[in-house]
């Protein structure tokens, strides 16, 4: 592929680019840059991180990039996720890894990476990056960032949550990522990595990728919940139950903005098929393309 040709297809995966120009002097030195990704084993898996994940991961490598996921085994524990046991959220990753397989991920340029394993491994390289960025932040700038969990109550917050945005910034660094590819409800933390960098004079910024969040099925959702079954469709669900789910689906004829059933052609139908059929029943059946 040609350099164009590279960018055009990484910066396909995001919504938005912290900067497109640095991104394209990246792709000009490197061949092989570092794109890091991560997820909170945390129960069921909807198909904006089952399906769209793999697409995106597809272009990404495709591109020549080195896809680093990182399975956040103990951040989901320090989120209370899977009542916090940390066996049951290693087997909820495990889970996750095998549904990317099956839906065709290419995991030659993949790396899957478990974040106990690692920071146990690396502790003097790991903990002293998380203490430098906690030391270069104030705490409203660090709860600013626990939205990040889906938590915005600040007097719910456990004094470990509040560490999670100092552990989560480090982790960019630790990785050596050149790309944060997340989504973008995880902006901020990922602009708190550039910042960091301003701050400790850091030479190299970590270029921000971030991909559009889904919406919900019902009216109003801004993203899939795995606590509302009616809001997504997950990845283990019968072609019976995704009928029943699209049916019921917010749809307003005319209307494309908000509108979740034309956001699944968009993101997930295009990228995978190229094309989508619509079968009219008429005086004669009709297929639209």
């Amino acid at each position: 592929l040609s350099l164009d040709e590279r960018f055009n297809l990484v910066r396909s995966v995001g919504e938005e680019c912290i900067q497109e120009s640095e991104l394209l002097a990246l792709l000009q030195k490197k061949k092989e840059p570092i794109c890091y990704d991560g997820f909170e084993p945390s129960g069921r898996m909807h198909i904006a991180q089952g399906v769209m994940k793999a697409i995106n991961v597809n272009k990404l490598t495709d591109a020549g990039c080195i896809m680093k996921i990182w399975i956040a085994d103990w951040f989901a524990q320090l989120n209370n996720k899977m009542g916090g046991d940390l066996k049951k959220i290693r087997t909820v990753g495990q889970y996750m890894i095998e549904i990317w397989k099956s839906v065709g991920m290419k995991l030659d340029r993949v790396q899957f990476l478990w974040s106990s394993d690692e920071i146990n491994g690396r502790a003097h390289e790991y903990w002293p990056l998380v203490m430098e960025v906690a030391r270069h932040n104030n705490l409203p700038r660090i709860l600013r960032c626990c939205q990040i969990m889906g938590r915005s109550e600040q007097d719910d917050l456990t004094a470990a949550q509040i560490f999670y945005p100092c552990m989560q910034c480090a982790d960019i660094f630790f990785l050596k990522a050149d790309i944060c590819q997340l989504g973008m409800d995880q902006r901020k933390v990922n602009m708190l990595a550039r910042e960091f960098c301003d701050d400790t004079k850091r030479k190299f910024k970590p270029i921000i990728l971030s991909h559009h969040m889904l919406s919900g099925l019902q009216q109003g959702q801004e993203k899939m919940s795995k606590s509302d079954p009616t809001s997504a469709i997950f990845m283990e669900d019968e072609e019976a139950e995704v009928n029943v789910k699209i049916k019921k689906a917010f749809c307003p004829p005319q209307i494309v903005e908000g509108n979740p059933c034309l956001e699944y052609i968009q993101y997930i139908i295009f990228p995978w098929f190229k094309k989508f059929e619509v079968h009219r029943r008429v005086r004669k059946m009709a297929v639209v393309t």
